[in-house]
């Protein structure tokens, strides 16, 4: 069976470089370490089928807008006959610093919209997450602005070395389960 890795964002140019979309961007990543068919159409997601390292991917991005993510992750899991405990979502997180991984099963949706809607459309918070951190605003009220917001030029010098660790985490996930990626990568890169 697959391995199903669902990148949060939202579809349209406007976002395709928000903090919002990281998860996509992630597996822009992901399928370049691989050999990925064309992308198509499946259900209210676009998937791209491949191998990473002999392990066989589906990556996933919702085409739905992130608030309504749990639609795309329902059809998907029921399409590949994935459960939900093996399904991976890849996400933006405002409460770690910008760069930072936690990779988790279950727990809160953390004022994560998309991963909030999945929990509730799968009836379970029991999925692997791989949070990548985005920082937070300066000021509480300008949060959605914020994670719809591109990022700074800084930030995206930041990014070029995150979104590798990224990927590598979420083959770590593929590979190794659970734990022993816990243990390499939700650390600080330089601890």
């Amino acid at each position: 069976m697959a391995s199903l890795i669902v990148g949060l964002g939202n579809p349209g140019g406007e976002y395709a470089r928000t903090r919002h979309n990281v998860g996509w961007m992630c597996l822009t990543e992901l399928e370049s370490r691989g050999r990925f068919g064309r992308e198509r159409r499946e259900g209210p997601a676009k998937v791209r089928e491949g191998q990473v390292g002999g392990y066989d991917i589906v990556t996933a991005r919702p085409q739905t807008f992130m608030n309504v993510s749990g639609r795309a992750a329902v059809h998907l899991l029921a399409t590949y006959g994935v459960p939900a405990q093996d399904l991976i979502v890849v996400h933006d997180d405002v409460d770690l610093p910008l760069g930072r991984l936690r990779l988790k099963r279950g727990g809160g949706a953390a004022g994560n919209k998309g991963v909030l809607s999945i929990v509730d459309s799968l009836r379970t918070p029991d999925f692997l997450r791989v949070r990548i951190g985005v920082s937070r605003p300066v000021e509480r009220d300008q949060m959605i602005d914020y994670v719809l917001d591109r990022f700074t030029p800084e930030e995206r010098d930041r990014l070029a070395a995150v979104l590798p660790r990224t990927a590598a985490a979420v083959m770590a996930l593929v590979r190794d389960g659970l734990e022993p990626a816990m243990s390499e990568y939700n650390r600080a890169p330089d601890d």
